[in-house]
């Protein structure tokens, strides 16, 4: 298994996975089989895909540490990064094909309705996550303040599941599922960090005197 995970051919094959559903849209899209609102189909297509990615990504750490697999972690630093690749497509449709970059109109829009002010937060949270993805910048900012910034994607993941939940606002399983999953990861996370809390308050005590 360790072998396994630490192959590139491994890691190609990952990406070449993520690629799947973007390759997919477009060749629903070169087909003309969008169905009957293309630009809805595609909006709720990216956003699906940037929420899934998002939980995904989270999702690592909790399997690494559960199966004792540290090399998982590898991937991770990939799938944040489709996460916000797919966030940027999502986003562009609503700019581009959506309100044809019409500034007045879009800022109108996330002023109007909470559901694009939650998107567009959510959004903005994972940008400065991308341009910081690099080993250059955990260097740059060091390891605890580079990790500190990086759990803006639990607000991000958040802020996602908030969007699609007011979105959709009849049918709510989906942004509820996904809410449901989010909130385990951070219970989880929560589990983790209280234990280990618990146990560096306890190591002084059994360091012999």
């Amino acid at each position: 298994m360790r072998k396994l995970l630490l192959s590139k051919w491994t890691k190609v094959l990952l990406f070449v996975l993520c690629l799947i559903p973007v390759l997919s849209l477009g060749w629903r899209a070169y087909q003309q089989n969008l169905g009957a609102n293309p630009i809805e189909y595609i909006t709720h297509a990216t956003g699906d895909w940037t929420i899934r990615f998002l939980l995904i990504t989270l999702s690592v750490t909790p399997i690494r540490m559960l199966l004792n697999q540290p090399q998982l972690a590898r991937f991770r630093r990939m799938l944040g990064l489709f996460a916000f690749f797919y966030g940027f497509l999502h986003l562009m449709t609503f700019v581009g094909l959506d309100k044809f970059f019409d500034v007045a109109e879009m800022w109108k829009d996330v002023l109007k309705r909470p559901f694009i002010t939650a998107g567009f937060t959510g959004f903005m949270l994972i940008v400065p996550l991308a341009i910081t993805s690099t080993s250059g910048w955990v260097r740059r900012l060091g390891y605890r303040r580079w990790q500190l910034l990086h759990r803006l994607i639990y607000f991000s993941a958040l802020a996602g599941v908030i969007h699609y939940y007011w979105l959709v606002k009849s049918d709510v399983r989906l942004p509820l599922m996904y809410g449901g999953i989010l909130a385990v990861l951070l219970l989880y996370r929560m589990a983790a960090w209280l234990r280990k809390g618990l146990i560096a308050k306890a190591r002084p005590a059994l360091i012999p005197r």
